[in-house]
This record gives structure tokens, C-alpha cells and sequence, in this order.
């Protein structure tokens, strides 16, 4: 099954390796550079059936660094166009794009809040930070959110003139739309706060405003996380019923990721160890799922397929590692797998 062909509405990918959005903290101004193609283009030539670009923000106090990938401007689309066309112009691969804003968890570097007047001031459903010696975020207003759902539809409208073949919404890892899921970093009494439904509304209006931008042949993906690890917060349970209200708004994948909103959170981790996440969604919400988490090689990849645990699988540290995993994984197995045709008289 790895090495099959999937759809998600007319986009075809080759296989189901996916290059898992990862941020490479190499940009000025949001602008990609040439690191940038040739990290993607790496990938590409490798065989992956799908690469997503990593998390990019949608306005510049959603980065969350000031070297993180945007697309706010034209200019920032233009950079990403043309690591598009190079991709489409040398290999099979897909391309999709993350769109993200960080909220609380901008104006880092290192994993640590930086000064203010280093930074900009950062954002959120209530006014509780990540961590307690953090400064206190700005609580959006209904008007802000309205803006912000705006400028996600604007990312969405750039990507796609620049040639993106998906769309990829980033709702999880702690950022501005996780931040919302959570009844413990979301105390809000307004519509978006309080209920599960209320609390999942903007990430609802992202994918209702995003989704009229969308056609038969560009998909959309979101990222959600399965679980934040911590008492009386955002759950499994809670993550089936979000998914299935995101099938219901014609979302074709939910990307299954974990944690990241709880500082000090305890995480278990070992190989796979999201993959029974992505399996419980996938069968009791009815709708694709990737899987992601310390998936590291072609067989355990195959048997999270053969098992219907997920559709696609997502890889992250390992492809940075082996940008020819899915190449040499094919190679490794006999199966097809899309090769280079400078690179022939390597395949025996």
C-alpha cells in the first residue's frame, strides 16, 4: 500500500510518504530563499509523494519566530511560487502548504519568549500565557478573530496563485487555533469559548472561508491534536468529534499530532506512538487520517497502512535525515516509486 496511489478530490499523489511540515527558522521578512528549494527540492527528487511546506504564518505576529516562513505579502508568495514550479518542473510530487499563526507561542527563539521590543506582542483566546513568567498575551476581540479567519482565507488565496497543490491548516502544537480548542488555555465566555462547538468555531470559519477558495482539485488538510496530555484539557474523544464536523465542512484529511499547548505536559514517546490516535479518529470519525510520530522506516510505514490505522504517513526527523527514504524504501522493497531519470543507472 505504500507505494499505491491515493486521491483526495482530483490530486493524485504517487504514495503515501508525506513530508511533514517542519519549520527551518531560515527566512527574513517571511521570505523563502534558496535553502528553501533546495530543501523542498531535495525531498522531491526523493520521491515523496507529498511535501507541505512548513508552518507559515498568516500575518507577521503569527511567525513563531522572526525566521519563520510568511505569506502576508505577494513578495513572500512570489519566493514560494517558485520553489512550486521548480518541484512541479523536476519531479511527481505534490505540494501543500501549512498555514499557521502562533498566538500565545510567538516572538520566540530557542523555545523562549523574546523581549518585546526584540519581538511584538502576542495574542490569544484569554489572556493566559504559556508559560507563567511569560508576558500575559492579548486577548483577541470577536472583531480581531473576524480579521484573523480573513487573513487565513488571504494565505490560502496567495498559495493558490502560487501554484500550491493543498492546503494545509496547522491546528495544533499549542498554536492560535489549538489554543482555541482547549477548554484550559480558552476560558472565554463569548461564542467562541465554553462548548466544544463554540470552541472549535474559528477553526470553523477558517475552513468555511478557505474551503470557498477551494476546487475539485486542490484538498485540504488539517492538522489537529489528538490530545494535550493533561487533566480536564482537550482530548481524544473531543478530537473524533471535531473531525467529524470537519467532514462535514468537506475537510479530505485530518492530520493527527499531539501535545504542545500544556507546558510540562508528560508525553510518552516511542515509535509511533501517535499512530493509535490517527486509527481511533480514522474509524470512528469516517474520514482519512495521517499519522506522524517517530515513523522512521519503510516497514512500519507499510504496517500502519496494511492495518488501517491511517491513510497517509507523515515523516518529519526521518526525512530530514534521508531525503531518499521513499526511493530507497522502494528500492529496498522492489516496489515503484518515482526515480530521477539522471539518477538510472542507480537503481541496480
Amino acid at each position: 500500500m505504500l507505494y499505491t496511489p491515493i486521491k483526495f478530490r482530483n490530486l493524485e499523489l504517487k504514495n503515501r510518504w508525506v513530508m511533514s511540515p517542519m519549520c527551518m527558522y531560515s527566512c527574513e521578512e517571511g521570505l523563502a530563499n534558496d535553502f528553501h528549494t533546495v530543501h523542498y527540492g531535495s525531498r522531491a527528487q526523493g520521491g515523496t509523494g507529498l511535501l507541505i511546506i512548513e508552518a507559515t504564518g498568516v500575518v507577521p505576529e503569527g511567525r513563531i519566530t522572526n525566521r519563520c516562513m510568511g505569506i502576508w505579502n505577494d513578495d513572500q508568495a512570489q519566493k514560494l511560487k517558485d520553489i512550486v514550479d521548480f518541484v512541479h518542473s523536476h519531479s511527481e510530487s505534490k505540494i501543500g502548504i501549512q498555514l499557521a499563526h502562533a498566538g500565545r507561542k510567538a516572538s520566540t527563539w530557542n523555545g523562549k519568549q523574546i523581549p518585546l521590543e526584540e519581538g511584538w506582542e502576542t495574542v490569544a483566546p484569554s489572556p493566559i500565557p504559556y508559560e507563567e513568567s511569560e508576558r500575559t498575551p492579548h486577548e483577541l476581540s470577536a472583531e480581531e478573530i473576524t480579521g484573523l479567519v480573513q487573513a487565513f482565507r488571504d494565505g490560502a488565496r496567495r498559495a493558490l496563485d502560487a501554484g500550491f497543490d493543498l492546503i494545509e491548516i496547522h491546528a495544533a502544537h499549542g498554536y492560535l487555533i489549538h489554543q482555541f480548542l482547549s477548554p484550559l488555555s480558552n476560558i472565554r465566555k463569548d461564542q467562541y469559548g465554553g462548548s466544544l462547538e463554540n470552541r472549535s468555531r474559528f477553526l470553523l470559519e477558517i475552513v468555511e472561508a478557505v474551503q470557498e477558495l477551494l476546487d475539485d482539485d486542490h484538498p485540504l488538510f488539517v492538522r489537529i491534536p489528538a490530545t494535550e496530555y493533561a487533566k480536564n484539557g482537550w482530548d481524544l474523544d473531543e478530537s473524533v468529534q471535531l473531525a467529524k464536523m470537519l467532514k462535514e465542512k468537506g475537510v479530505d484529511l485530518i492530520d493527527v499530532s499531539s501535545g504542545g499547548n500544556i507546558h510540562g505536559a508528560r508525553i510518552s514517546v516511542f515509535d509511533g506512538y501517535q499512530v493509535p490516535f490517527a486509527e481511533t479518529i480514522r474509524s470512528e470519525a469516517g474520514i482519512a487520517t495521517g499519522a506522524v510520530g517517530l515513523i522512521t522506516s519503510a516497514g512500519q510505514a507499510e504496517q500502519i497502512l496494511q492495518k488501517n490505522q491511517a491513510d497517509i504517513i507523515f515523516v518529519a526527523r526521518e526525512i530530514l535525515r534521508n531525503p531518499y527514504l521513499a526511493i530507497q524504501g522502494a528500492l529496498d522493497s522492489g516496489a515503484d516509486c518515482p526515480f530521477p531519470h539522471q539518477y538510472d543507472r542507480a537503481k541496480k
